[in-house]
């Protein structure tokens, strides 16, 4: 009777604070069963809709919600959001003044806030869980729970410490939230912060609405801004380069080749990277060149694309960065650019790592994953959710659906290869192997007579790249291994012997040489244009005018003002008054009484 209760009212929230017409997924069964005082572990992929499932209870419930966030840099946009919404709502951190701190925290003591966002640190200091216990607190929700994960791709040690929640606070709800975790990771989220007895909520992993594709690295910074270019110019886009230097060279080259580019890397001075950020998420059409150090938890709707100049170094870590693309349901891209450098580079990262050999041997099978994904004849998406335990079907959306790869017998080839290796003696690297194979008369291979060997020129009849192709996927099947400690030297490995034998055949993707893109003679058709006539396309351009105008008078990022989604319903709707507005969704009464009568009348000057 509680929940039912709690369903009705939940409801209600969502409609008249949010705009929403309904739940989706697993979002009413969520909201009423932490409402209800349920905890729960939440799995969502980015653009699920997870924060409404602490927001809402946490509106319900008696008390304010604790957000326990990571993410500092973005608190300011979140508690914007949600007074837009009219939803009362403060953040705690670092860079606040001591009196603001105090302010805050009255208000918490007090019960003047529905929600109020806290950093892991500020949270586990004995001032904070003081001012809660001396609180009403209606719940505690954990956002980017996965960081608790030693295994996972963004640890952060003071998150394991957050089981004092349920130590000190035994009857207040928590609900922790992810978009990524596999089922170890899910076990250690739930583990660490004694959740073990909570509901476990797992949605689909799939976003349907983003396109992957993968393509063999030639000169990437050419290829990436031929990719700009042809499908998204003047789109809001992400790539992501493993070194700084990287970073800001490549924002440098998209600068210089007209395309706007930021830089943002853990090198850079705090107050660069902060105004840079702001820009990304408040402007149109921004590329922002960044380590893996940005992103996390991003909340800009209509980023079209997130591009990789290097390959991440798991599935999870993907699976985050691309999802940061497309989070208003429209079409998006996850592209990248992959080669054999990359391989060598993260297997060398996981080899000089100081961690122990147990933490060196689960992030060796997380990249073999991940190779696994870079190298498959089938559906990207099948083997991408195959990861994550959940069964589908051919997509017709990735690059290996679209144009299917050719795969061939490559047994005869492999082992060419791996001969050459043992007859250079395992002590040189790629180049000089594949010189062997080729026949090419280098210095190098006069100097070690290597031009006398057996195995020189047998591979004459393949190009210098498509060897690299066939040396990579033997590295990613685990034939050949890279010394680091003998100068980037290749190895053969136990796996190589039935091959080499005859005993076990091989099957290799065919290489393709990479096409240069023609330049799209329009730009395709995106999100906001997909299905508007001309009149219709006239307005929401005018709406759009109108939110930049009124985002940067209240000091907002666009998105928080409404989605496209929203002003593109608009657009089509054309409501004439305040009651026909009402039912376009994204539109709650705060809106609607902040924003109404400028959008009625901006329709009207419009006829």
């Amino acid at each position: 009777m509680v929940e039912k209760q709690h369903q009705e009212q939940a409801l209600h929230l969502l409609q008249s604070v949010f705009g929403y017409p309904s739940f989706r997924g697993q979002q009413a069964e969520i909201v009423a069963h932490v409402a209800s005082g349920g905890d729960a572990l939440v799995l969502m992929p980015t653009g699920g809709g997870k924060s409404l499932c602490y927001q809402i209870p946490a509106l319900i419930r008696d008390g304010v919600g604790v957000v326990v966030s990571p993410l500092i840099a973005l608190m300011q946009d979140q508690v914007d959001a949600l007074a837009e919404v009219g939803v009362r709502a403060a953040f705690l951190n670092s860079t606040q003044s001591f009196e603001e701190v105090v302010r805050i925290e009255r208000q918490v003591r007090n019960g003047e806030l529905d929600l109020v966002y806290v950093a892991p640190e500020r949270l586990l200091t004995s001032r904070c869980l003081d001012l809660l216990e001396a609180s009403k607190i209606a719940l505690f929700a954990i956002d980017e729970a996965h960081c608790v994960s030693q295994w996972g791709h963004d640890f952060r040690p003071e998150y394991i410490k957050l089981s004092v929640l349920h130590e000190r606070f035994p009857s207040v709800p928590r609900i922790a939230l992810t978009a990524t975790a596999d089922g170890q990771t899910r076990a250690e989220i739930a583990h660490r912060l004694q959740l073990d007895e909570a509901l476990q909520f797992v949605s689909s992993f799939d976003r349907p609405n983003i396109r992957y594709q993968i393509v063999e690295k030639g000169n990437g910074r050419k290829q990436l801004l031929e990719f700009i270019e042809n499908e998204h110019a003047g789109d809001a886009g992400i790539v992501y380069c493993l070194s700084r230097k990287k970073v800001e060279e490549t924002a440098e080259f998209l600068n210089e080749s007209g395309i706007a580019a930021l830089a943002y890397h853990a090198g850079m001075d705090n107050e660069l990277r902060s105004r840079n950020q702001a820009r990304f998420l408040r402007e149109d059409g921004i590329v922002m060149v960044a380590t893996i150090a940005f992103g996390m938890g991003i909340d800009k709707p209509d980023v079209r694309f997130v591009a990789h100049l290097d390959l991440p170094k798991s599935i999870e870590s993907y699976y985050q960065e691309t999802g940061r693309a497309g989070r208003d349901g429209g079409p998006a891209n996850a592209w990248m650019a992959y080669g054999l450098q990359d391989v060598v580079q993260q297997r060398r990262m996981i080899d000089e790592s100081e961690a122990g050999e147990a933490y060196k041997r689960i992030q060796g099978s997380k990249l073999d994953a991940m190779l696994g994904l870079c190298e498959t004849l089938s559906c990207r998406r099948v083997r991408l959710l195959d990861y994550f335990g959940q069964a589908s079907e051919p997509c017709g959306n990735c690059d290996a659906c679209l144009n299917p790869a050719v795969s061939f017998d490559a047994t005869v080839p492999v082992q060419k290869l791996l001969s050459a290796i043992y007859r250079v003696e395992q002590r040189f690297g790629a180049g000089h192997v594949i010189d062997v194979l080729r026949g090419t008369e280098s210095d190098k291979v006069k100097q070690w007579r290597h031009d006398q060997l057996s195995t020189f020129g047998i591979g004459a009849e393949r190009s210098e790249a498509e060897w690299r192709a066939i040396l990579r996927q033997a590295i990613a099947l685990g034939l050949v291994t890279v010394d680091y400690d003998a100068y980037s030297a290749l190895k053969l490995t136990e796996e190589a012997r039935p091959v080499l034998r005859g005993e076990q055949s091989v099957q290799l993707r065919q290489y393709q040489k990479p096409v240069k893109q023609k330049r799209a003679s329009a730009k395709p058709k995106g999100y906001a244009e997909g299905d508007l006539s001309a009149a219709e396309q006239a307005l929401f351009d005018k709406l759009r005018w109108w939110r930049v105008e009124t985002a940067r008078k209240h000091n907002v990022p666009a998105y928080v003002i409404f989605h496209d989604s929203t002003m593109r319903e608009i657009a089509k709707a054309k409501p004439a008054s305040l009651d026909a507005l009402r039912g376009v969704t994204g539109v709650g009464e705060k809106k609607l009484e902040t924003y109404g009568e400028e959008i009625v009348a901006l329709i009207e000057a419009m006829d």
